[in-house]
């Protein structure tokens, strides 16, 4: 056989053998065997928080087009010329490396190629001939497997840094602080030698050494940089930080890390400038919280729902403060902030409008007695008023109206779970935080707000669907956010309905006990949210929404978003109207003796919903009155001396009849009674309350039985109606009494009414 034929055969007899041992001996790919560290990343790629592999190793994956080019050009430049075209082995180079350690007995050069480099890092190797032999049967495989980007990408990831530090983009932001794509010339050379000696060349802590090495690298590289580049190069000092893990929202990064286990980077949406100062507020405010207490915050982008900022805990280094319990996710009482929903959902409902009357008045519901948190009522209020002021009574008087179980039912359609106590079905005190639901879930639901009543699942991870659902109507969500930002058209000027600023609609809320603050806030940009309290449930009193969440949350939004409000037109479904009270009708279709006072509401869907019925008095809220032609006074067909004139009506519900001004009762009520109609008497002066006086206190005998008082009144017309508290306690004929025992100590509101519109009122304690 000629010579060529022999060295045919001797190649296929190589490659024969290489085959053979690539399936009888398979290479250790680090798919497969590589152990795996984990790094969480924000958006930009800066490290959240790295979990060391089993060895304890920070390591950061990598992938060419995220290290300079400088890095790359060094790298192969001074580890290994000829990388992109040889199979694996040089073997002019492992010649060299052999002829010079028989000349000299000792190793001079290694010859080794990166893809030998990278089967060592795989499989560490005795620094022996057998060593040597084994490293170029595994580079061989390497290169029968693996591109040459992706073998060079493996030693972008595992080669070693010093210490517990493998991989250019580790060592970059652990030495650096910056990400590997933006090395200069003089860094991407002190990190190409230092994988030759890492422990001798660490530049935090042998910064001199480290100079050297890298003044050699950049002498070879100076055909290729050009002398003025290496002579700036070499003027930049060796300067490192120390070593210090990554910390930034730890507790997410933990989070995201179960969610995907196997991941050695994940890539999370979180903005690493926005976190950091998110958590320097956090941090700023510790001082001026009592101990265990906690915070929470979360920053969502209302266009793609990504999770911009999260802060689980206030501090995670401090576990006195339960550091390691993620509030985002904590299910706790929402206190009012499912307000503004319930509201929204009542117009869609086509309930109410945005001026609709209702009564801030002591009322029982089936016996379930609401009060206000600051233990004070204003009467009647608009659905605006009692959304801004975050009034209690009106909340639960329109829940009444749609339904806790159906109003529950809308919400987890939107997409916000609420969880109730076991066994336990929705009732009224849902809306005042009888509930539970968590951080997370509440800002998704709020992001509805500025996203045309859609709102979402936050999202952590770039890759992760968008899952929304509608939670309101597009035309509910304006109306809504427009309250919530200025207060409605009454606050505003409504200028035709056009061309509206807005900045921020925020409500608070406040669990029973103080137990949780809360504010939530949406921008054209951003939803925020800020939960405050102990995560073990204990009360913080005198720490509520308003006072302790809500001035975090102006902070939040002023370091986030500093663009102006955008202009907005209200959707096609909205327009502004006059309404009337106390039937809450247009003006424009309600006699001007019938509206009583007028308001400008924002309305759904061109409906213009009347006010509620009565709940204590039966009849229409319209209603017809009869006058003597001559003198205008009321009279009765019975009693008529001349002809009578019929007069229309209109009657505010009676619970808030008591509460009315002078003025609004003078043109709401009926004049005086003719003389000639026997028994009529003044609305204001005409029902009294006898047998207990406005301040009295009533005690119980010893240990008798509870005090029981007769309730009696003077000078009311047919029908009589009792409330105690706000709550109808009973109804009797006029001139007939009610028999009232006071089982618990306490201080009572005792109040009667008759169908005229006269009432009395006094105010006992009982002990």
């Amino acid at each position: 056989m000629t010579r060529s034929r022999w060295v045919e055969l001797a190649l296929a007899a190589a490659l024969s053998l290489l085959l053979l041992a690539d399936q009888l001996w398979p290479p250790p790919l680090p798919v497969r065997s590589a152990p795996q560290a984990q790094l969480v990343v924000a958006r930009d790629g800066t490290p959240l928080r790295a979990f060391p592999d089993g060895a304890h190793i920070w390591r950061h994956p990598i992938g060419i087009e995220d290290v300079s080019p400088r890095y790359i050009e060094a790298l192969v430049a001074y580890e290994d010329r000829s990388f992109w075209w040889h199979p694996g082995v040089n073997p002019w180079a492992l010649l060299r490396a052999g002829w010079q350690w028989v000349r000299h007995g000792e190793v001079v050069s290694g010859g080794s190629t990166l893809s030998m480099q990278v089967a060592r890092l795989l499989e560490p190797t005795p620094r022996s001939v057998g060593g040597k032999l084994r490293q170029i049967v595994r580079a061989l495989q390497l290169e029968l497997h693996l591109s040459k980007r992706e073998i060079l990408e493996i030693y972008l990831t595992f080669a070693p840094m010093g210490g517990v530090v493998e991989g250019v983009e580790a060592a970059s932001r652990a030495y650096l602080g910056k990400p590997a794509q933006r090395l200069t010339a003089s860094e991407a050379a002190l990190l190409t030698v230092l994988p030759q000696a890492p422990s001798r060349l660490r530049p935090d802590r042998y910064p001199e050494r480290a100079r050297q090495a890298r003044d050699k690298i950049l002498d070879r590289l100076q055909s290729r940089w050009g002398a003025a580049a290496i002579a700036d190069a070499r003027q930049e000092a060796v300067i490192a930080q120390t070593i210090r893990e990554p910390l930034l929202a730890p507790l997410l990064a933990e989070r995201l890390r179960r969610l995907r286990p196997h991941a050695a980077r994940i890539d999370s949406t979180i903005d690493a400038s926005m976190q950091q100062s998110l958590e320097y507020l956090l941090a700023a405010r510790l001082p001026r919280l009592p101990p265990r207490v906690s915070m929470a915050a979360l920053v969502v982008d209302n266009q793609m729902l990504e999770v911009l900022a999260y802060a689980g805990s206030a501090d995670f280094t401090d576990n006195a403060r339960f550091a390691h319990v993620d509030m985002v996710q904590a299910a706790r009482s929402p206190g009012s902030t499912l307000k503004p929903f319930l509201y929204g959902l009542a117009l869609d409902e086509g309930l109410i409008h945005s001026e609709s009357l209702l009564a801030d008045v002591p009322q029982s519901f089936s016996g379930y007695q609401p009060g206000n948190f600051q233990a004070n009522f204003s009467g009647a209020v608009s659905v605006s008023e009692a959304l801004q002021k975050s009034l209690n009574v009106p909340a639960v008087e329109v829940l009444e109206r749609l339904g806790p179980q159906r109003f529950v039912s809308l919400l987890r359609r939107g997409g916000l779970k609420l969880e109730l106590p076991r066994g336990a079905e929705a009732n009224l005190s849902v809306i005042l935080g009888g509930t539970a639901v968590n951080l997370e879930g509440l800002v998704g639901a709020y992001t509805a707000l500025a996203r045309a009543g859609v709102g979402g699942r936050p999202r952590y991870f770039p890759d992760a669907p968008i899952e929304e659902a509608r939670m309101l109507s597009e035309g509910a969500a304006f109306i809504i956010r427009d309250v919530l930002e200025s207060g409605g058209p009454v606050a505003r000027q409504v200028n035709d309905g056009v061309g509206i600023r807005r900045g921020i609609a925020w409500k608070t809320g406040t669990s029973f006990g103080f137990r949780d603050a809360w504010a939530v806030g949406v921008s054209d940009r951003f939803t925020v949210g800020v939960w405050i309290g102990r995560p073990d449930g204990t009360p913080n009193p005198g720490f509520f929404g308003a006072n302790i969440a809500a001035p975090l949350l102006v902070d939040v939004f002023a370091v986030i978003d500093d663009s102006p409000p955008a202009t907005r037109t209200p959707p096609a479904s909205v327009s502004a109207t006059r309404i009337c009270w106390p039937l809450g009708t247009r003006s424009a279709t309600t006699p001007a003796e019938l509206c009583q006072q007028e308001r400008t509401a924002w309305i759904l869907n061109d409906a213009a919903p009347p006010t509620f019925a009565d709940r204590l008095r039966a009849g229409g809220a319209r209603y017809t009155d009869y006058r003597d032609s001559v003198s205008g006074l009321r009279v009765r067909a019975a009693c008529a001396a001349g002809e009578m004139t019929a007069v229309d009506m209109a009657r505010w519900p009676a619970a808030l009849e008591p509460w009315l001004d002078v003025a609004t009762r003078e043109r709401a009520l009926p004049p005086d009674w003719a003389p000639a109609c026997v028994g009529a008497r003044s609305p204001e002066g005409g029902l009294h309350i006898v047998g207990v006086s406005d301040g009295a206190t009533i005690r119980r005998a010893g240990n008798g039985p509870a005090p029981e008082l007769r309730l009696e009144a003077r000078g009311g017309q047919d029908e009589l109606i009792w409330l105690l508290n706000g709550r109808q306690i009973g109804r009797v004929a006029a001139g007939r009494a009610l028999q009232q025992r006071f089982s618990d100590a306490g201080r009572y509101q005792i109040t009667v009414m008759d169908d005229a519109g006269r009432y009395d009122r006094v105010e006992i304690s009982v002990r």
